[in-house]
């Protein structure tokens, strides 16, 4: 399958562009600027995922897309992530790419009674301004026609993935802690070719 990955100079996309290339997928690697690190594996396109036709351009001849754009700074108010998706969906509709697969977080939407305690205080401080966008994000993508899938990651972290995935209803109230990116980038890969979870927002994290 031919995929493209927004945002893949981030943690996540580069988790996420490693597992694609692993699972035989012909992966193009969308980032804002050339890493200093390659990708191995992935074509790398160098642009604005908020440019429309930058974004259309990229899109074109994929046969899914996934976003893992973050905004860098989380209690600064933001539209980036609304942006990037709203520009996706519009050249995946001018292209006739159906699947598209999105990474949100615990606590937007729904997902509020997952949030662990410790996390819960910082949501409407330190994260306000990244649950607004998410929040916006999601919108946007449910109001497409696409099948899509909204991933809702626990507390990110940098271990060793675990193979251990737990995925939940966006309305469950089982305690989502945290969560490996190299998991994540699993969960979003398998999504691609698989329908358990379509148009539906989950939320994703380590048993």
């Amino acid at each position: 399958m031919k995929v493209l990955i927004v945002g893949a100079a981030g943690k996540t996309g580069r988790a996420t562009v490693a597992r694609a290339v692993r699972a035989g997928h012909e992966v193009t690697a969308f980032v804002h600027r050339q890493p200093e690190t390659a990708l191995p594996g992935a074509r790398s396109i160098v642009g604005d995922a908020t440019d429309p036709d930058a974004v259309d351009a990229a899109v074109r001849g994929q046969d899914a897309v996934i976003d893992t754009v973050g905004g860098p700074v989380p209690w600064r108010r933001t539209t980036l992530e609304t942006d990037v998706a709203r520009a996706i969906i519009a050249a995946m509709d001018q292209h006739g790419v159906r699947r598209l697969i999105v990474t949100s977080s615990v606590g937007v939407g729904d997902s509020m009674a997952a949030v662990a305690p410790g996390l819960r205080v910082f949501l409407p401080t330190f994260l306000r301004g990244a649950i607004r966008d998410k929040d916006a994000m999601e919108a946007a993508v449910r109001a497409s026609g696409l099948d899509w899938v909204i991933a809702r990651p626990a507390l990110l972290t940098n271990r060793a993935a675990t193979g251990d995935i737990c995925v939940q209803p966006g309305s469950s109230r089982t305690r989502a802690r945290s969560l490996t990116r190299s998991d994540l980038a699993d969960f979003l890969v398998a999504e691609l070719t698989r329908d358990d979870h379509l148009r539906t927002a989950v939320t994703v994290a380590n048993g």
